[in-house]
């Protein structure tokens, strides 16, 4: 349907109160975006994650997830491309790096600070910690959702609404989990620069360490899993809205007799890149010393055994066998990063960073404030 039914019938999915989620996966072919429209206020949760449709889970007690059937929602799709324009290239012009609240600058870095200490203990290597910061905005939740559609073309792009959680948007450039039948891809990604017009940058040695620790953990976690060998690339530097990360790709097969999706997907959750490790020290350290609940943020979310079809062969000597294309499942799971929680009028962000032995208080204070406007910049007309 055309974007303008599109967004009529999800204004309208917002007056009747029923939970929804629209979305757009990275670099989405025309900008398809889609939608599933639940059918009752009812609340569905999945702890095994066999079911197929929407999940949505917290960074902690994962096996606690929320989830949009299928079966119990309408399916609609737009297209709703990024834009290209000069304009939106030059991101969070609104928001320059001058976060100015003392008293939240000394709490973070001071909570960094114990960090580094208890990894100069041996308590564990690296360590992701964070804050909360709350922002006025008067833009409508569907508003500040085509912004972050208009801006975000690499990023899987969201808007989720339930009673019981409330509204959530985000932009966020972390891959979770792909799977479609044995094969399953995911990602280690460490390290924050600000993107300044080119991606050729040099990086320093706490970022190049944060990235081997996240890769190695993610290995091993992989490792009684899979079956046959592992790949992983050589890290490089993605691009997520206007910052750059460091990147490294691992892909493999997995072993129906040895793992299930579920133990799977909680074995790479949390992961280093937003927990820390080793990861039961790490998220301890974290819910003892953070102070606020993180909720959904840092948890995951996207498509659950979804239907795909696949064509056999699209040759025109082939036609007869069009027919017996095949029915496959495919999940697809994002870690919830560069994301908001909105409530009457103020869009509550969530901004964390790696700390590891190089670390530098004011330097990750500094972090915490530039990763911040890429969730700012959609909150102004």
């Amino acid at each position: 349907m055309n974007s303008e039914e599109f967004f009529i019938k999800l204004d309208a999915q917002i007056q009747n109160g029923n939970p929804f989620v629209v979305y757009r996966n990275p670099n989405a072919k025309n900008g398809l975006t889609k939608a599933l429209l639940q059918d009752s206020a009812e609340t569905y949760k999945t702890s095994n994650f066999t079911e197929n449709g929407f999940v949505f889970a917290p960074f902690e007690n994962a096996e606690n997830a929320f989830l949009i059937p299928s079966e119990n929602a309408e399916l609609i799709t737009t297209e709703y491309p990024a834009e290209n324009s000069e304009e939106v290239k030059k991101e969070n012009q609104d928001f320059p790096p001058a976060y100015t609240n003392n008293q939240a600058k000394i709490k973070h870095e001071e909570l960094v600070q114990k960090g580094i200490e208890e990894i100069e203990k041996g308590e564990f290597k690296k360590v992701v910690l964070s804050r909360k910061e709350d922002v006025q905005t008067q833009l409508e939740a569907l508003v500040i959702f085509r912004n972050l559609l208009k801006k975000y073309e690499t990023a899987f792009v969201y808007f989720w609404f339930h009673p019981k959680t409330g509204i959530w948007l985000g932009a966020t450039p972390e891959t979770l989990l792909n799977v479609e039948r044995e094969k399953f891809k995911t990602m280690a990604l460490a390290g924050t620069q600000s993107f300044k017009g080119t991606s050729s940058v040099n990086w320093g040695e706490k970022e190049i360490e944060e990235q081997q620790i996240v890769t190695d953990a993610i290995l091993e976690n992989l490792e009684h899993k899979v079956s046959g060998k592992i790949h992983k690339s050589e890290p490089y530097t993605s691009k997520a809205g206007n910052l750059l990360h460091l990147q490294t790709d691992i892909t493999g097969m997995l072993d129906p007799e040895k793992s299930s999706l579920k133990s799977l997907i909680l074995a790479l959750h949390p992961t280093p890149a937003v927990c820390g490790l080793p990861k039961e020290k790490a998220k301890k350290f974290i819910t003892e010393n953070e102070s606020y609940k993180r909720e959904f943020y840092s948890g995951f979310l996207g498509e659950l055994n979804m239907k795909k079809e696949v064509k056999r062969n699209s040759n025109r000597r082939n036609q007869e066998n069009q027919a017996y294309g095949s029915i496959l499942k495919q999940t697809s799971l994002f870690v919830n990063l560069r994301c908001m929680k909105l409530n009457e009028g103020k869009a509550r962000l969530f901004i964390g960073g790696g700390i590891t032995k190089y670390s530098n208080p004011a330097e990750e204070w500094e972090e915490t404030v530039n990763k911040s406007h890429t969730i700012k910049s959609v909150l102004v007309k």
